[in-house]
């Protein structure tokens, strides 16, 4: 990987840009990518459509999002952080006003050639108002709790439209990645504590305000063969799937709890557990060690980069990133209840697509901009 550093990085062309990109990175994004097509052919009984040929064409059109963002100077990004974080939320709002209904949740906003999702792009957004405003504080400002209200109000206001909708895996993502955010700006774990005993202290009172069908989940989740053929068999097929894969899995198309339509949803949440059944711990492993190194890109893409800003949006997006994979993993296992998680760049998904690909443009422009310095309440100059 080239780290050197160069002065002149600054004022270089579009092409010079895109030569500087950091492929290898690019490189196992796509070998990933790969991989979800051959699952999704996988799910549709060896056929293109309807789902491996689509995600083919969104992923193309995501590739060209992500460079094009990859070459937009990351003091545009920063300057742009509230405005993008504020239509997001305004989308959310759109959601709850007029949004479309799938699946039993009201999540969708109607294009007419296409639905979106505003609660994954607010997965991005929230993370550059927060790598915005923690950028603008000094270490002792990041110490004052009145200066911590802004950025938990900007955690709090969209994790609260997502859980209304309803979606409580989003608004887990949103509440943890924030709460990444904060570690990261340097607030002491001491408060990390205080928030975790009020959040345990409200738990009787969240209990009662959940969805019957979330409380299931939970209860599910504590013991899967209380309801066998209702709440728990997400979890019960999706384990059986896992566990006859064995080491080498049954092989490509020979699935049988995927292929009898035993496993639900196996093109989007539970497609690990698809490719788990068809290639066992190998392929599962293989899998993960492509997206350990993808994480490991990311978190060394953080560290190079000479500005506060940059950092915090890299670790950012690469923890957002990590969620992704650990919520849907640790959930198909069993580790977690079950929660609308997609595995990113795996399951099909159009909004989660554009969403996880965005989110590695502004790394790349992170990567890019490395050497470009953010003084403290900038607007984006370089000092």
């Amino acid at each position: 990987m080239h780290w050197i550093s160069d002065v002149g990085r600054t004022n270089q062309t579009i092409p010079a840009k895109l030569a500087n990109v950091n492929w290898l990175l690019v490189g196992v994004l796509c070998v990933i990518a790969c991989v979800g097509f051959a699952m999704l052919y996988s799910a549709a009984n060896g056929h293109w459509q309807p789902w491996a040929a689509r995600q083919l064409l969104r992923f193309a059109v995501a590739m060209l999002l992500m460079l094009a963002v990859a070459v937009v100077d990351i003091r545009v990004w920063l300057r742009a952080a509230y405005g993008f974080y504020a239509l997001t939320l305004l989308l959310l709002i759109a959601v709850q006003v007029r949004g479309a209904v799938g699946m039993g949740a009201q999540r969708w906003i109607d294009l007419g050639l296409l639905q979106v999702q505003p609660s994954e792009f607010m997965k991005i957004a929230l993370i550059l108002a927060l790598a915005r405003y923690f950028n603008s504080l000094t270490p002792e400002d990041v110490g004052k709790p009145l200066k911590l209200l802004v950025p938990s109000l900007l955690i709090l206001m969209p994790a609260i439209l997502v859980l209304k909708q309803p979606d409580l895996g989003t608004a887990m993502m949103l509440v943890i990645g924030g709460a990444a955010m904060f570690f990261l700006a340097g607030v002491r774990l001491w408060k990390f504590g205080v928030v975790v005993a009020l959040a345990g202290a409200v738990v009787p009172f969240a209990w009662e305000h959940l969805r019957d069908y979330q409380k299931n989940r939970i209860i599910t989740f504590l013991n899967p063969e209380n309801d066998p053929l209702g709440a728990g068999y997400h979890a019960l097929q999706s384990k059986i799937a896992i566990g006859s894969g064995g080491l080498f899995g049954k092989g490509f198309l020979a699935g049988t709890q995927s292929h009898l339509s035993f496993l639900p949803e196996r093109q989007t949440d539970f497609i690990f557990t698809m490719l788990a059944e068809e290639f066992g711990l190998v392929g599962g492993l293989g899998l993960l060690l492509l997206y350990c190194l993808a994480i490991f890109y990311g978190y060394a893409i953080a560290l190079r980069s000479r500005s506060h800003f940059g950092k915090l949006l890299a670790f950012g997006i690469t923890t957002n990133f990590f969620l992704y994979v650990f919520i849907n993993t640790a959930m198909v296992i069993g580790l977690i209840p079950v929660v609308g998680v997609p595995l990113p760049l795996i399951s099909y998904g159009g909004t989660s697509m554009l969403t996880v690909m965005f989110g590695f443009g502004l790394l790349l422009s992170v990567y890019v901009h490395r050497d470009i310095r953010i003084g403290q309440h900038s607007g984006g100059g370089e000092i």
